[in-house]
């Protein structure tokens, strides 16, 4: 018996863990997308973007081939839909839904949408959002 009332709180704590741990829930019809240049869109989720560390969606559109760049934030993206072809240090690395990246130190990349479909992300910065063109 102690076995399944274990079994059962566990079940619990990781089906709700907003109930057992506080939290908040978005919703994606809530989403507040906003343009951020060349058909890249975001819509954070928590923090601000531009004053901190924040979580937040970014959407590439189809076709879309970054510059490359770099962000002083360190990052930690997982890929939700579409796929891209992300090149760091000379290497790409095809990625598409439940595939993970960070980005840290200011790692130089190019990301490319991948396909007829437009890529969206999840990300975690450490610090305000930008992005840094390499010369």
């Amino acid at each position: 018996m102690k076995l399944r009332h274990t079994m059962c709180v566990a079940v619990l704590m990781v089906a709700s863990p907003v109930l057992l741990a506080g939290g908040s829930v978005t919703k994606k019809a809530d989403l507040a997308w906003k343009d951020m240049g060349n058909g890249v869109t975001a819509a954070a989720v928590s923090g601000d973007m531009q004053k901190g560390a924040s979580r937040f969606f970014l959407k590439y559109p189809a076709g879309l081939v970054t510059p490359s760049h770099h962000h002083n934030a360190d990052h930690y993206v997982t890929v939700v839909s579409g796929r891209i072809t992300l090149t760091v240090d000379g290497k790409a690395h095809t990625l598409g839904a439940g595939d993970y990246f960070a980005l840290t130190r200011k790692a130089s990349h190019v990301a490319k949408v991948e396909g007829k479909d437009e890529a969206v992300m999840f990300i975690q910065a450490d610090a305000p959002w930008d992005v840094v063109m390499e010369k």
